[in-house]
Formats: C-alpha cells, structure tokens, sequence
C-alpha cells in the first residue's frame, strides 16, 4: 500500500461554507459541494431546499446540471418507480467515464440483473448467519475495547471504528487477517481518492484499484477450486448466475469495491457519529446509561442522526413530473436520504439525537425498495454490540476535539476523531 498523501487544505473557510449554504440564491445553489460537507453546513442548504424548493434543480455543477429531492415521501416515491427512476451505471453524481475505471456492479444494475446478484450474496448478512457470527463480533469489540488507552487521548475513528468494521469484512470474504487494513484502505481510495489525500494522483488510483482487483481474482481462483463456502467470494464463484464474473475483470471489481465500501465506510462513520451525537446532547447519553435496553433504538436512531450515504443517485428514463416539476428523459437526481432523515413532518426535532425517538426505523439511511442496503442489519448489530459492550466498559466516551471529516459529498464521514475514554 502507498503512503497516504498529505490532505489538501481547504480553499474555503466555515464561515464561507455556511453563508454559501444560507444565503445563496436557491436558482444557483449547488448542495453537493464538498466544503459544505468538510464544514459540516450542509444541513443548512438541503434544509432551505426541502422547505422552498424540495424538487430542485441546480443548473451548474462540477458534475453538470442535476435535480435534487429532499422530502422523505417524495425520495420513497421514486424508490418504489425504478422503471421511472433508473440506478444503472451509476449511483453517484460523477459520470462514469470521470472515474478512473469503470466498474459495474450490482447497484448499477436494474431489474433482473440486480436482482440475481444481490440474491447470491445475501446469505452472508441474513439473520440466521447474523446470529452466529455475534458472539464473534462480541469477543472482538471487547478485546478492542479493552487495548484502548484510558486517559489518554486518541483517533476513535482509527482505532474502534475502522478496526471494527475492518474485521467484520475480514471475515465476510474470509479475506487474510493479518492483511485486513488492506480492505480500509482500498475503500478509502474509491471513496476518498485525491480529494481527501489518500493518493495523489488518479493514476495512483487507478493503480491501487487495479491492485485490489489482482488480489481478489487470487481468491477467486482459490475459492473456485474448492468446495462451496460461505464467504462472500465463493458465493460468486460458485452461483450458476456469476461463476464466469472472473471473465469480466472490471465487474468482479465493481462488486468486491460494492461490498467493501458498503461493509466499511458506512458502518464505520455510524460508529463514529455515534459517539459525537451522544457526546452533543449529554442529556442523552444519561438517559442511555439510565435505559440500556433503548439500545437497539439508538442504532437506528444513530443511523438516522449520522446518514453515513448522503445521497443515491437516480437516472430518468424518460420524460416525467415530480413534485409539479418536469424532468426530462437522461436527467440525474439525487435523493438526498440525508435532508428525509431530517424531514420535520417525519422526524421533528430532527437535528437532534434522540435515543428512544418512536419512528428511527423510519429513516432513509439504507434506502428504500429493491435497492435497499443488503447489510442493513449487520451495521444496526454491530452498533448495537458495541454500544453493550462500551456501557459495560467505561462512563463515557470524551470527544476532545472537533472532528475531521471527509471531503466528499456521497460518503459523510469522518478521518479523524479525537476521543478519551473513562472508566467506570
């Protein structure tokens, strides 16, 4: 693995990210903005649109003119119109031909295809595989736990939720453990690239892409030599539907990103999220100290507050109307899961964290319809186990100084969270 660069300096200040965000024209307003997400002022922006304009188009952009939906009801609506509403070649703003590889997966997909792929690999995170792989992420939360140094400061994100969610995907593809910071960082290389300084250049993207790709038609060679297993790789190789995807080098790495990314990223900015939104309403957190059994509450009420995927794009597929205006065939919309999580007709008070809130199922974090989030339930456990196994452990968790998010408008994350724990 290459060393990570040094992260670009933003050329923007927070004071300019959030008048950008409340004062710009919403004729011209541009949402996805990465300084917007970097200052954490987005919700400025995507709370003024969901109010004024809740169908909005931002005729120029550094990825072309897109339209935007905002409202929960309306985001639902297009979820349940995929013959309308198309997720193929891509879920995200960037063109495909922008990326430095083009790499279907089964998220680009629609319609059978999608469906026959995600059909294989589900067994992995149903909840009967679920059930037997907690007592392992259990051990392994409490064995993290414990090894944190208290008292003293360090990264949070680097050290529980990275680690976490890094072994959980260890363990999905049965990938070598020992090598395991090898999914993380692959997964920061497609999500983060130049933006936030994991590489340099785009060729060292591409480079690095291309080497993930090398090390997984190793295990695929492996796994299709051997018995059927249940990891995620020789589910693949196995399934009549995708034993030939090694043929197609660009889609098996479009999967493995797919399911790295979705395993990884998401997860891990819950867990850190987590622990900042308890540490900002403390009245919270003495409720959840007072209540553990609200836990499995909390995790979908974090997943809300959190929003780990900002956004889902979809593609028109021909000329249509959505919420009284006209979108054209080809025409790209973004569903921003993050502005429904905090719609005030479904949520109110949505912009604060609260643990026993009745409706956090509700939330649009892993999506809605066909292309709803395969691993939805192994993020709300691993949530859930370690929020148990942080309460058995410590009085809480300090945040010591603000966080460092991630320049990007899909993934809201974090890089770096400065935490100290406290005993019991």
């Amino acid at each position: 693995m290459a060393a990570t660069a040094e992260r670009p300096r933003s050329a923007i200040s927070y004071d300019d990210a959030l008048a950008y965000a409340r004062e710009t024209p919403l004729e011209v307003l541009d949402p996805a903005r990465w300084d917007l997400f970097e200052h954490d002022v987005v919700l400025e922006a995507l709370g003024r649109m969901r109010r004024e304009a809740p169908v909005h188009l931002c005729p120029d952009s550094v990825y072309g003119p897109y339209w935007s939906v905002t409202r929960w009801q309306d985001i639902r609506d297009v979820e349940l119109d995929p013959a309308t509403w198309s997720s193929d070649a891509t879920v995200t703003l960037l063109e495909p031909e922008r990326f430095p590889l083009e790499t279907p997966s089964f998220i680009t997909m629609d319609g059978p295809e999608h469906d026959h792929q995600r059909r294989i690999v589900r067994p992995s995170v149903s909840r009967a595989n679920l059930r037997n792989l907690e007592p392992t992420i259990r051990e392994r939360a409490g064995a993290m736990l414990d090894a944190l140094p208290v008292g003293d400061d360090f990264d949070w994100v680097d050290r529980v939720s990275i680690e976490l969610t890094t072994q959980m995907l260890a363990t999905l593809f049965d990938f070598p453990f020992e090598e395991r910071r090898k999914l993380t960082w692959w997964s920061n290389v497609m999500t983060g690239g130049t933006a936030n300084g994991v590489v340099e250049t785009k060729q060292q993207r591409k480079d690095e892409l291309l080497d993930c790709l090398a090390s997984f038609q190793e295990i695929w060679d492996d796994r299709a030599g051997r018995a059927p297993a249940n990891d995620l790789i020789s589910m693949l190789a196995h399934a009549p539907e995708t034993a030939d995807m090694h043929e197609r080098p660009m889609e098996l790495l479009g999967n493995v990103m797919l399911l790295i990314v979705g395993g990884n990223d998401t997860t891990r900015n819950s867990i850190t999220g987590g622990v900042l939104a308890l540490n900002r309403f403390p009245d919270q957190f003495e409720k959840l100290r007072a209540n553990p059994d609200v836990i499995p509450n909390l995790a979908h009420e974090i997943v809300r507050w959190q929003t780990p995927l900002a956004y889902m794009r979809r593609t028109a597929t021909k000329d249509t109307e959505l919420g009284g205006r006209k979108v054209r065939a080809g025409d790209k919309l973004a569903m921003w899961y993050l502005a429904a999580n905090y719609d005030e007709d479904v949520f109110p008070d949505g912009e604060k964290l609260l643990i026993d809130r009745p409706n956090a199922k509700a939330n649009l974090s892993f999506g809605f319809g066909t292309h709803r989030c395969m691993g939805e339930h192994l993020a709300l456990m691993q949530l859930r186990v370690l929020w148990e196994e942080i309460l058995a452990r410590f009085s809480h968790v300090e945040v010591v100084s603000d966080p460092i998010r991630t320049r990007s408008s899909f993934v809201r994350g974090y890089q770096e969270m400065r935490v100290r724990v406290h005993p019991k």
